[in-house]
């Protein structure tokens, strides 16, 4: 009996063992949701990456009016000073999409005067645990409509390369589909080794 419990709690161990090395699916995170990324409504990213857990992997999307905004990739320092002299990246379609390549904190404001002093900045803290992509985000569909201040996210830009970058790759799937061939190989000869 103590035998059959040690070989049930082998493969217990190694059914979960598997289970937690398979990378989960890639986010796509949209910045503010809803609102996206504006001054109007005083919206607080701080709060919106408050619920959020970003990964090596994920995508983050800001959506805007870009005739009234911009994004900047800048340093902590120019973040908490909101200067925009010395961006590290500069985004301005106005549907702009950006794989999180490297873990730890990732600063972004709005260049436009006075809307990274307004609240308009987002820090994204990525976890060190990996993401893959499994399957294709919905790219959004274009607008044709005038540009207005309202929505801060509507664009009149077809999708761009940027847009459609969080696509999977086909390492990413072949990772995952190696992973779990592994995992079921390993787990079948533990359950041949132990005799069930």
């Amino acid at each position: 009996m103590a035998v059959s419990s040690a070989r049930v709690g082998l493969l217990l161990a190694l059914a979960v063992f598997f289970w937690q090395s398979i990378p989960s699916a890639a986010k796509v995170f949209t910045v503010g949701d809803s609102i996206g990324w504006t001054v109007l409504n005083s919206p607080n990213y701080t709060a919106w990456t408050f619920s959020k857990t970003f990964r090596v992997g994920d995508s983050i999307v800001f959506e805007y009016n870009k005739q009234f905004h911009n994004v900047l990739e800048v340093k902590k320092a120019d973040y908490t000073a909101c200067n925009n002299d010395s961006a590290l990246a500069t985004y301005t379609t106005g549907n702009d999409s950006i794989i999180l390549k490297t873990a730890g904190h990732h600063y972004y404001i709005c260049g436009v005067p006075g809307h990274c002093l307004a609240g308009q900045k987002v820090d994204i803290l990525v976890d060190k645990g990996k993401a893959v992509a499994l399957a294709p985000s919905p790219s959004a569909p274009s607008s044709s409509a005038a540009p207005s201040i309202s929505p801060p996210f509507s664009s009149s830009n077809p999708p761009t390369s940027s847009s459609l970058a969080h696509a999977p790759s086909v390492g990413a799937r072949l990772m995952l589909s190696v992973t779990l061939v592994v995992g079921v190989v390993t787990t079948c000869f533990a359950v041949l080794l132990v005799g069930f």
